[in-house]
């Protein structure tokens, strides 16, 4: 038989980390675009900076994984 409290407790949880992690990305990508010199969505889109997709790339891994980390405590 289903236990529906821990099933309950299980999607509020998944929720809340999802919704932490997402308010992280989304800090995480403000901080960059304010110390950088540059603009992001130009050297992204217009120039094709490929360095700077993979460093992107790179912190959105590393939120990722902290973000991980918390989760399984």
């Amino acid at each position: 038989m289903i236990q529906w409290d821990a099933l309950i407790k299980a999607i509020v949880g998944s929720v809340v980390f999802s919704t932490i992690g997402l308010i992280f990305f989304g800090l995480a990508f403000l901080i960059a675009q304010k110390v950088l010199p540059f603009s992001l969505r130009k050297e992204i889109e217009e120039d094709q900076n490929t360095a700077l997709g993979i460093v992107l790339g790179s912190i959105v891994i590393g939120i990722a994984l902290i973000v991980s980390a918390a989760i399984h405590g």
